[in-house]
């Protein structure tokens, strides 16, 4: 996410919102995204991450890009609010069941 300046209190925020509901979470969550690659960069080995395995998002922002963002709608989620189910793995949309978990 991008870090907004520090407001008047020296407070550091990011561009970001959440839709909450009620015993659910978050149904949907958007951010504006780091478009800067010398503060991407910087970000990556601050928190102690291996700048290589992230070569391929980097080379995104390598020649220079535009401020965007995006959101991303929970859907087993939203289904869980519309419908009242209590657990989300009731509203997986796939099998599960032991050993078939490969990931």
């Amino acid at each position: 996410m991008r870090e907004n300046e520090p407001d008047a209190k020296g407070r550091r925020t990011v561009g970001a919102m959440d839709i909450l509901a009620p015993l659910v979470g978050e149904v949907v969550g958007g951010s504006t995204r780091e478009e800067r690659y010398d503060v991407l960069r910087e970000k990556i080995e601050k928190n102690g991450a291996k700048v290589e395995d992230y070569w391929w998002y980097l080379e995104l922002r390598k020649y220079g890009s535009v401020p965007h963002g995006g959101f991303g709608l929970g859907f087993e989620r939203l289904i869980m609010l519309t419908t009242g189910v209590e657990n989300i793995r009731d509203v997986i949309p796939f099998p599960r069941y032991p050993g078939k978990a490969e990931f």
